[in-house]
This record gives structure tokens, sequence and C-alpha cells, in this order.
């Protein structure tokens, strides 16, 4: 079967990020870590996994900071090469060990993609597993597989940029009949922003700013307001496109990044702007929450720049190492700075529920049809294709993108 896979190469690498300055097509060339080739289906490990036939996979910006290797290499210890990219994914179960049981082949799933300590053969889980935190989980590099944090990261377990990858019985979730394809394959993206927003809760009356309008910041909004979040919600978008389906999904107000956009969130805020000797503007005031999804240098750093002083920054964008961030607003405004990594479980009307699931449950009583923002479908020998418009969305239009099989 065709696959596309990451390969570490140091070479690849560096001969990648120095041409890559100049020539973008460089991180999607024979040239590159990424590769579109043959390999073969994934076997099942042990008699407690399955394999999924992929119907639908989603392309994630943590997929496209791996092709444009703006990930850390710190993250390189819990990897391994070569493996298949992708873990967003939404399938249909194509062979079962004899171990895993309430399953049937054929049956529509999709796989919660974290390797946690039980899909790694650990009898006795870490103590962030034992809690349901299994995004924090201490053995991603330990146990029966190679290492790997995620399906499509892991060399075992392949990917779904492929037709088949393999699932621990522990990872499977049955998708009711409620939910269409288009609409089970958002549960991923918008987990990553549910599990955020319910970390980091903000009161109704405080101001919450969202940076970015892809779609986690998208997402966000939509967290926020099926919660029964009342905050003011802003949302600081680079797109009109984005912006409407923002303003569509209950954000209050919308902020463009153009010329004399600082001002325009003082306004918003009802904060000050004072002129610093050198760089950026500084506000005094701001707002009580920030959702930071963008993860590159310029957002984290405005997002720092406007959270009031003893308020909450959160950090949903995937940021990895920054050149251009000035630290001085945690420390001069007291700031609460929280990380996030992908989702886990969550408290819910006072019990424990996995992120996917919940999402899943909101499809299911009609309060959450995300189908409207899978805009975008490619089949897996058009990523190039696939790629372009996910980097360029001021002309695809673009708010998320799936591969599909037949």
């Amino acid at each position: 079967m065709k696959a596309l896979q990451f390969i570490v190469s140091v070479p690849r690498y560096l001969l990648s990020k120095a041409i890559g300055r100049i020539y973008r097509p460089i991180f999607w060339s024979n040239l590159s870590c990424l590769r579109y080739r043959e390999v073969p289906e994934p076997l099942l490990p042990d008699e407690n996994w399955a394999k999924i036939k992929v119907k639908y996979a989603g392309i994630c910006a943590s997929d496209m900071n791996l092709i444009y290797l703006r990930d850390s290499p710190s993250l390189s210890p819990f990897a391994s090469s070569s493996f298949t990219i992708g873990h967003e994914n939404l399938g249909y179960i194509s062979e079962l060990g004899e171990g895993v049981v309430g399953f049937d082949v054929g049956e529509r799933v999709m796989a919660y993609p974290v390797l946690s300590c039980e899909a790694r053969g650990f009898d006795e889980p870490c103590n962030s597993c034992q809690q349901g935190e299994f995004s924090r989980c201490e053995r991603f590099a330990e146990g029966k597989l190679s290492p790997g944090m995620t399906i499509g990261a892991c060399r075992e377990t392949g990917g779904s940029w492929s037709p088949y990858f393999v699932a621990h019985k522990s990872q499977l979730i049955k998708v009711p009949e409620e939910v269409s394809d288009e609409n089970a394959i958002m549960v991923d993206a918008f987990s990553s922003a549910l599990h955020p927003v319910m970390r980091n809760y903000p009161k109704d009356s405080d101001k919450v700013l969202i940076i970015g309008a892809g779609v986690i910041g998208i997402c966000t909004v939509i967290a926020l307001r099926i919660l029964g979040s009342k905050a003011h919600i802003m949302v600081l978008a680079k797109h009109a496109f984005q912006g409407k389906i923002a303003e569509r999904y209950g954000a209050d107000k919308v902020i463009y990044l153009r010329k004399g956009y600082f001002e325009e969130v003082a306004k918003a805020v009802g904060g000050k702007l004072y002129k610093p000797v050198l760089g950026k503007p500084v506000l005094v005031g701001g707002a009580d929450v920030v959702y930071e999804c963008v993860g590159k240098d310029d957002s984290i750093d405005d997002a720092l720049r406007f959270t009031r002083a003893g308020g909450k920054m959160v950090l949903v964008g995937l940021a990895a190492v920054t050149k251009k961030v000035d630290w001085t607003h945690i420390w001069f405004k007291e700031l609460e700075v929280r990380g996030d990594f992908y989702c886990s479980t969550e408290f819910y009307e006072g019990k424990r529920i996995l992120t996917y699931q919940l999402a899943l449950n909101f499809m299911v009583e009609g309060r959450l049809d995300l189908s409207p923002l899978l805009t975008h479908k490619f089949r897996l020998e058009d990523y190039k294709s696939a790629i372009k418009a996910t980097a360029n969305k001021a002309k695809s239009k673009l708010i998320k993108a799936v591969f599909f099989f037949d």
C-alpha cells in the first residue's frame, strides 16, 4: 500500500531547512524528509489490537509543522523513524485480535491516537495515566512499542495517511449512526480546542481573546459557547472568510491582522497603549484570558502583550523554538501561562470522560455539527496539492482538509 512517511535524516533535515527559507517546495520534494512510497500493511502487535481501514484522515497543524520542520528536535526521542504520518482518523475495523471484545469487523470507529501506558503493554500505569491524563503519559518511549506519542508517530502502528493502521483496544471508539463521517472526522480538531477550554474556563464576566481563526481558533469559539460560556469573545483573524465563520459560531467581535490592529485590540479590551523606544506597543489592560491558537513567534508575542496584568495566556497553538518572543510581559504583568498538549479526559457533569467521547456525545445530541468546517478533500496521491492548499489559506479558503480513501 502507498503511505506518506516521515524519515528522520539529519542531512535531509539540514538541507530542507536551509533551502526552505527561499523555496518552500523543498519540503515535499524527493530531497525532503517526507516520502510517498510503498509500505507493507502494519501487523497487529498482539491479540489486543485491531486493524483499521481508513475512510478519512485529517490534516492537522501538527502534521504541517512536521512537514515544514517547525517542531523542536527535543521531541525526537518520542517518535520512531520511519513512521507513517496521520493521527486524525475515521474508518472501519478490518481485522480484530482475539483479545478485542465489544467490536466487530466492519464496524465504523475512530481511534483516540495517544499511545499511553495501556497501549504500550504496561500492567501498572504511570502516575499520569492513573489519573486519566493520557496526553501526559511518562512512557511514550517505553514498553512493547517503538517510541511515539501517538498513532502517526510510531513505526509499528502506522498512521492514517495510508489505507490501514492499527490501534489498541483501549483506543477504539464506536461512531454512532447519528454522526456523519464529515462530522466525526472533526472530533479530533474540536477536542484539541475543547480540552484547553475546559482546563482554562473563563468567567462569564471575562473578556476573552482568541488569537488565530484557523480550525482550532474557530473550534475554541465553539467549545466556549457549547459549554455555556457568556464571556465576551474576541477573535484576531487573518482572513475575512475566517472571521465570518467565527462570528457565525458565536464570536462577539472579530479584529483583523492589518495595520492598526494593536489599536483595535486596545479599544476592544478597554486598555491603553504605550510606545517604547524600540519594538511593538505595550498594552496596559487587556483580555482576562487569551487562547493563542497559532503557535508562531508573532502570535505568541502578541498574546503576552494582549493579556491583562494577572491574566491567563493559554498556549493552544503548537509553539516550538521561538526567536523573537519578548517574555518580559510574563513577569512584568505577573501572567499565568498555561501549556496544552492535545486532549485526554475531562470532568463533565461530575464524571470523567474521554474528550473524544464528549465531543461525539455533543454530536449525537444535535448540539454540535462541525461538518461545514470540512472544506477540502484530497486523495493521498494528491498530497502536494493538499499541502499547498493548507499552507495558502488566503487563496484556497481552506478551513479543514482531509485525505479520503475508497
